[in-house]
């Protein structure tokens, strides 16, 4: 068994070592989509590996048995010659019973990785399926299916639901059932699952804690996409101050009453005279913490007084929030994947197989000899051959023309295809964002940081001017029929004249 001493040693020797590999692994520059992905698989293994070793390490340090201690006495006490001797005759009997046993080096572990990697034989990493072609695409044929599925949607093709699968603001709200929930999980956790697999050193967790901050504000606010606020537009509340019993406002009716009550976080079940009373005995309370909280919603230990929203919607609302954020996570992908699917239904079917028989010979041969690359002087972007396009589809596309975008930190686009995609992608939109402007249709072809500060200021301006004014905008009658605004009537009123 080891000693407390020859644990510490070891620990620290492999936190050296997974510190050198990684950045060896970090310095290594790899062209292919593979390895590049491979790369990031052995940069999460090393640093878990070297947390996990911290970990173990710092709980040799902090000694909760008293083991540690126990050894420096037994080593640095008047017998240290006899606990020398002690430890030396139980190695000499080890081997004596095992005279074969070879203790192998920490350091050969970490050279048959490098000798692998070397030799194009790394360890299995990832799996994925034959449509993602190894994380370059996404594939959401079945949540296609699934959402075809769901009561009252109309029926759209898989391209089509590609371009539209995270528009879920669109979807009416009597929509939004136990089917519709069941396909946001499925598709919360296939994008999870994809993104571990393609970003293995993207941390979920931090995203989703800064996702649930922005959303709690956007819920309670009332403009979070998709589910309107309750407090403006139809839903005006009522005024119970012109009732005088629960019977008077029994005549509104068992919908109105129900609204009420789930607008201040009451139970809203019953009959119509327990809903009546129930909201009656609200009258002339300017807060409800006074009442008893048997008479309001549970939820997550507590009640909701004057919330506005129950707790299976603002649950269903939380998951198309995380569903936002991992579709813009992925808006290379998706696009790529829009694209794919074009170019394969575009084809024959002789071609799709021809394609099908390649990739299953060699799918992960990306890094292939010298002699197999080909003939391309002029860096001609390649086919779905893997040969350059021909020189005349080259400047048919405009690929020999280069725009750069300063808001995406002089990023350079090659093509106006290539140019037009980037404005709805993470990078433009983060760039928009750290400028503290929203990334809509008005900043479509700004690249200029300097012309989307100006855009938005005038957009801004012209919001304020589009406000509504009581002084300019509300209207006075007087007795002759005659239309003036506030301002105005109140003038002639102080005069006299009305």
């Amino acid at each position: 068994m080891e000693s407390v001493l020859e644990q510490q040693r070891r620990c620290h020797e492999e936190r050296d070592r997974y510190i050198e590999a990684m950045v060896k692994e970090s310095m290594s520059k790899y062209s292919t989509h593979t390895e590049q992905i491979n790369s990031a698989h052995r940069m999460r293994y090393f640093r878990d590996s070297y947390m996990e070793t911290s970990y173990n390490l710092a709980q040799l340090y902090e000694d909760h048995d008293g083991s540690r201690k126990s050894e420096f006495k037994a080593i640095g006490g008047p017998n240290a010659f006899n606990e020398f001797h002690s430890r030396f005759r139980q190695i000499k009997d080890f081997y004596k019973k095992h005279p074969g046993e070879i203790q192998a080096p920490l350091s050969m572990e970490f050279d048959q990785l490098t000798m692998d990697e070397n030799n194009g034989d790394p360890m299995p990493l990832v799996q994925f399926t034959d449509e993602e072609g190894y994380g370059r695409y996404l594939d959401l044929t079945q949540h296609h299916h699934q959402y075809l599925n769901i009561k009252g949607i109309t029926a759209i093709d898989y391209i089509t639901y590609l371009s539209i699968f995270d528009r879920l603001f669109d979807v009416q709200q009597s929509m939004k059932n136990v089917d519709y929930r069941r396909y946001l999980e499925s598709l919360q956790e296939y994008l999870e699952e994809f993104i571990d697999k393609s970003m293995p050193l993207l941390d979920l967790d931090i995203i989703y804690r800064e996702v649930e901050a922005a959303f709690k504000e956007a819920w309670s606010s009332g403009t979070f996409p998709g589910w309107p606020s309750r407090s403006t537009g139809s839903d005006k509340r009522i005024d119970l101050s012109v009732y005088r019993s629960p019977e008077e406002l029994a005549s509104l009716g068992l919908d109105k009453l129900k609204h009420e009550l789930t607008a201040s976080g009451m139970k809203c079940g019953g009959t119509l005279e327990e809903r009546a009373e129930r909201l009656f005995i609200t009258k002339g309370l300017s807060s409800l913490d006074s009442l008893d909280s048997s008479l309001f919603v549970k939820r997550g230990g507590g009640d909701v007084r004057g919330s506005g929203f129950n707790d299976k919607q603002f649950q269903l609302a939380a998951l198309e929030s995380r569903i936002y954020k991992l579709t813009e996570l992925l808006g290379e992908q998706r696009a790529a994947t829009k694209e794919n699917v074009q170019r394969k239904q575009a084809r024959t079917g002789q071609e799709r197989n021809a394609e099908d028989d390649m990739d299953a010979v060699d799918v992960d041969d990306d890094d292939g000899d010298d002699d197999d690359t080909p003939y391309n002087p002029k860096n001609l972007p390649l086919g779905w051959d893997g040969k350059p396009i021909p020189y005349w589809l080259y400047k048919l596309h405009g690929l020999n023309v280069n725009f750069n975008c300063e808001i995406c930190g002089n990023q350079s686009y090659r093509g106006p295809k290539a140019f037009q995609r980037h404005f709805a992608e993470w990078r433009h939109a983060h760039g928009m964002r750290c400028l503290g402007i929203p990334n809509t249709a008005h900043f479509a072809n700004v690249t200029q940081i300097e012309d989307a500060l100006a855009l938005w200021e005038k957009l801004k301006s012209l919001k304020s001017k589009e406000r509504w004014n009581a002084e300019k905008d509300e209207e006075f009658e007087d007795s002759r029929g005659n239309i003036m605004n506030k301002k105005t009537y109140t003038d002639m009123v102080k005069e006299g004249i009305l």
